[in-house]
């Protein structure tokens, strides 16, 4: 028995729309497949311009995943590109088309809509900013354009604006050309995601390699200087360079949902339910241009990553083809290497988590290496684990080092996502052999540390951001020990802190006050656990200062950064 050939028509390809075309062809085969792109191509890698600019990827083509043509021979999909929607008659289920090669317009029939318009950069409305050699990179085009200005200008100085994750991609690949980088953040640190503790580590590298790095600061106009453009910043400073990066962060593309008169988020996000539907049942959206839901805060939120409107994609054609299959929300999961470390993170910071009212946080920091230290090679890194004190449920992690950051991240966003918990992390069963690990993998400490905080084993001291302020313990002031042996306090004392070695605490535990409390650290925090317990059981008030000496220098290290330049 014959059926009516369906019609679907996706706006958009890049991740989310390329990932639909494709899901839908898997799932009907008999359905007329139409992908409607407003770009020269359909689906490319636009997290790889930064390195075509740079020069690691050096053959443009290799950022073309899907051309238009493999669509047609592979999957039969009539994929169009530079063909832009202008309008949608939702009551007669109509699209109407330009061709922008010709002007020509035309009109489609549906019986189901996909929008994966995207986003576009945001060039806010300074003055200057529309003046040549200001570039956005958002697509294969624009990181052209850029390559060629390189080239044909002889580029010497370049302004980055914004150190998010392009920014700091951008940063990286014009220094690797040889090219001066300035970057200027609006915010009091780089990588914003991150808890100032982390993002300092990859400030102090940037710095190193010779990036003038300017936070708290922005950017006010772009200014003739001869051939070259003078940017001025809001404390008073002119930056003459060659080349402007704006990496400010995007906006959705949201236009088109808006004249169709469907519903909005209150920053323009297109507003879906679990199967990417919108508010009209023949309409679903999917990708950077909507809103969907925070795993961890169950809040609104929009994360303009690859992972997710691929996934998306994918929801949205089973939905259509009847299979409801629920989008599961948004971590934030996500990764950058920049300058020799690697940042990852997952689920919310402690910035996000005071915002959203959730105070009942733990934090616990390790400094792991990414494999055993006789193994030649190891290389240490910085863990940052946040969760529930109530329920032991992972509200987010961050890392940043030389190792293999970004697998611990993986391994403890899966967990998030299956509402695991710091207990689960101390009993996951993760690969190990000498080169790629321990038999307790930092993930697996991480979680026993937790673990031990939980069950009130360990008690923890105040943050290190936290410890000008009064912990909490009444008016006698703390007892700061710091457990490392001599010649290592001696070579970087804790200001405020009393040296007494772990290997000599026991026979020394009487200098140790009984009547106030102790905060004990030690070099990574290891060895502080151990004094604690000795000290808890010779009837002292000891808690843990976490991370040790090296989070200490980290958060003074974000203090020093804040509001001045590296």
């Amino acid at each position: 028995m014959s059926t009516q050939r369906k019609t679907y028509v996706v706006v958009g390809g890049v991740a989310g729309g390329a990932s639909c075309a494709a899901r839908l062809r898997r799932l009907d085969e008999h359905a007329e497949i139409i992908v409607l792109e407003r770009g020269p191509y359909v689906s490319f890698a636009n997290c790889g311009l930064p390195y075509y600019i740079g020069g690691v990827i050096e053959d443009e083509s290799k950022l073309l995943v899907a051309t238009a043509e493999l669509f047609i021979s592979r999957y039969a999909i009539d994929v169009r590109p530079e063909n832009e929607v202008l309008s949608i008659d939702r009551e007669r289920q109509l699209v109407r088309v330009r061709r922008r090669q010709d002007g020509s317009e035309y009109e489609i029939r549906y019986d189901a809509l996909v929008l994966s318009p995207g986003a576009r950069p945001i060039r806010p409305p300074l003055p200057g900013i529309d003046r040549p050699g200001v570039f956005s990179i958002r697509t294969v085009p624009d990181s052209r354009a850029v390559r060629a200005w390189i080239e044909d200008r002889q580029v010497r100085d370049a302004v980055v604006i914004g150190g998010g994750f392009i920014g700091l991609e951008m940063a990286e690949n014009l220094h690797r050309r040889n090219i001066r980088v300035h970057l200027i953040e609006l915010a009091p640190q780089v990588m914003p995601p991150f808890d100032p503790d982390m993002a300092a580590h990859m400030h102090a590298q940037m710095v190193e390699a010779g990036v003038e790095v300017l936070v708290d600061e922005g950017a006010e106009a772009f200014e003739d200087a001869g051939p070259r453009i003078a940017v001025r910043t809001s404390r008073g400073r002119k930056l003459v360079c060659d080349l402007v990066i704006l990496a400010i962060g995007v906006q959705p593309e949201s236009q088109l949902a808006k004249d169709a008169g469907l519903t909005l988020g209150p920053r323009g996000h297109v507003h879906v339910d679990a199967c990417m539907r919108t508010d009209d049942p023949h309409i679903w959206a999917i990708g950077d241009a909507v809103e969907v839901t925070d795993h961890v805060r169950r809040a609104p939120t929009a994360v303009p990553l690859a992972g997710p409107a691929n996934r998306q994609g994918r929801i949205a054609a089973d939905s259509i083809l009847g299979r409801e299959m629920p989008f599961r929300g948004v971590q934030g999961t996500a990764v950058c290497g920049a300058f020799g470390l690697t940042m990852a993170c997952t689920g919310s910071n402690l910035r996000a988590l005071a915002q959203a009212g959730i105070d009942d946080v733990g934090v616990v920091e390790t400094h792991p290496t990414d494999h055993v230290t006789y193994y030649p090679g190891a290389k240490r890194f910085h863990l940052k684990l946040l969760f529930a004190r109530s329920d032991g449920r992972i509200l987010g992690a961050q890392a940043v080092g030389e190792g293999d950051v970004a697998r611990r991240i993986d391994v403890i966003s899966m967990a998030m996502q299956l509402g695991g918990t710091v207990e689960d992390l101390e009993q996951a069963e993760l690969c190990y052999a000498p080169q790629f690990g321990a038999a307790k993998d930092p993930v697996n400490m991480a979680g026993m540390v937790a673990g031990n905080v939980r069950r009130g084993d360990l008690r923890l001291g105040p943050r290190w951001d936290e410890f000008e302020v009064d912990p909490g313990h009444g008016s006698a002031p703390p007892f700061i020990v710091d457990v490392r042996e001599a010649f290592e306090f001696g070579a970087s004392p804790l200001p405020g802190a009393v040296n007494v070695p772990l290997s000599q605490l026991r026979e020394r535990v009487a200098e140790v006050p009984a009547d106030r409390p102790v905060l004990v650290t030690c070099g990574v925090g290891q060895r502080a656990w151990n004094a604690c317990r000795c000290l808890v059981q010779n009837g002292r008030d000891a808690r843990l200062l976490s991370g040790g000496f090296q989070s200490w220098q980290a958060h003074e290290k974000g203090r020093g950064f804040a509001g001045r330049e590296g």
